[in-house]
Formats: C-alpha cells, structure tokens, sequence
C-alpha cells in the first residue's frame, strides 16, 4: 500500500535466503504484476520504526532507491531512477542487511502519475538477480505474455461420468470456470486393462485426444496451483452413486497426475 512520499510498500523476506524459487513462485509474482525488471540498488535508508506500520518483529524497513538495468516485461510507464520499499529481517548482529551495488529483479506494479515509484506485489517480489535466475524467468514472462496464454481457474462448473460400450470403460469430463469465460476441461478415459488417460482441452471442443500440460509450463500451473483438493460434491452432478463415487476417483487422479505445487518464497497464498 502507499505509504508517505507516494512510495509503495511490500514486506520481504531475507534477502539471502538460499530457498531459490520454484517454477509456481516465478509464475505468482509474473502473474500479479505490471513490471518486471532488472535494476541495481543504489541507496537504501532505514524508516523509522515508528513511520513503519505493520512492520514485523525482526524486520526493518528500508527506503531504497535503485536504477533500471533491464525493463523485462512492462505495460506501465517506468523511469530509470526508482524508488520502493521493503521489509527485510535484520542480520544476525541486528542490523539492516546492506544491499548497496545490489542487482535485483523486481516484479511491481507502479505508482500511478509517478514513473519513478514501485509497488512491489508480493512480500518476496524483490529477488536477487542472478543470470541462471534470469534464463528460468524468460520463458515464465514469455509464457504469460502470450495471446493464448492458459486463463486463470475460477472454479470448478460440473463434472460427471458415463460408462463406456465396454465393461470398465468409462468417460469423465470436469468443467471449469475461468475469470475470463474461456472454456476449459477436463477428461479422464478408462479402458479395460489400460492405464486411465487423461487430458485437458483449452478450447469449446472436449478432445478425447487432449493430452496432459507440461510440468512447470503455464497450462500446468493454472490446474496444479489452482484446482480445489477435492472435487465439490455440488459439481458432481452423475445420476448415480456409483459414477459419481468415479467422478471423484478420476478427479484425483488428475491431482495426482498433476503433482504438488511446490513454493518456496514468501509470497501471497493463492492455493
């Protein structure tokens, strides 16, 4: 939030913590902000305690002012002097850590009418920049800059299940709502002494050929990151008991499939 100055604030944490961050921690921050880039720290100036609302036991807040290095994705104006703040844990010896000629990547949205003010999104959305950090993010900001980039799951619409011609051969499709409308599903094929195949479909047409996403790509990470841990028994809408029981078994399935989403920074809960 603006605190006085026009600056913005975001909390933080240890700025050398060795947690490096997950393909879900890069997405979260890309997909909350406005700006991303590079910049190196120039000044920074502890803010009182008492000018410090909400700081945290431990923490300091400090005023920096940083240069643009690199702008790596933006749809806001943005100066080269910069200026934000962070809360930070004091070192060991109770001091406020030292990140003077720091390179760090940032990930803000900015202070409207002031091209030279930041607001970070996230408590960790202030990183230290390193190139193999750099390379992992490129193709995160590639991904969800795209025009066909996957929609953000809203909910889960309906589900059910249908026997196939064959004894064990089944069909279940889930449907999700999206905040932008756009269609997506779900579906879980079983055949008799196969494998169960499942697939999801991105468009109005419920593929039967759909296929998985890719892990750590943004179609995995909007289900992964997203989806509830069960299926709602309201969206379970099979007439009887035994497709609904199927229904769910075939949705955790696809968790399973999906596998965990694995965060390791101090960022908003979006889970």
């Amino acid at each position: 939030m603006p605190v006085s100055g026009g600056v913005a604030h975001a909390s933080g944490q240890d700025f050398t913590e060795n947690n490096s961050p997950t393909y879900a921690d890069l997405a979260d921050l890309v997909d909350a902000s406005e700006i991303v880039l590079k910049a190196e720290i120039r000044k920074q100036a502890v803010v009182e305690q008492e000018r410090s609302p909400g700081l945290k036991p431990g923490y300091v807040r400090l005023y920096i002012e940083a240069r643009t290095t690199s702008l790596l994705t933006g749809t806001a104006p943005i100066g080269e002097s910069l200026r934000y703040l962070v809360d930070l844990p004091l070192t060991a010896k109770g001091k406020a850590p030292n990140l003077r000629k720091t390179e760090v990547l940032l990930f803000a949205r900015a202070v409207p009418g002031r091209a030279s003010e930041l607001q970070l999104v996230a408590p960790s959305a202030q990183l230290p920049w390193t190139p193999e950090l750099e390379e992992r993010l490129r193709p995160v900001l590639a991904e969800f800059v795209s025009n066909d980039a996957a929609p953000r799951i809203k909910a889960i619409r309906d589900a059910f299940s249908i026997d196939g011609n064959l004894a064990g051969e089944s069909e279940t499709q889930i449907f999700l709502e999206t905040h932008d409308d756009g269609p997506v599903s779900l579906t879980v094929i079983r055949r008799p002494a196969q494998r169960p195949i499942w697939g999801v479909s991105w468009s109005e047409i419920v593929d039967q050929a759909a296929r998985p996403p890719q892990m750590h790509t943004i179609d995995w990470y909007r289900l992964a990151c997203f989806l509830p841990p069960r299926l709602p028994r309201e969206a379970n809408i099979s007439a009887r008991t035994a497709a609904q029981n199927r229904a769910d078994a075939d949705y955790q399935f696809i968790l399973d499939e999906l596998g965990p989403c694995t965060r390791n920074l101090d960022l908003m809960d979006k889970r």
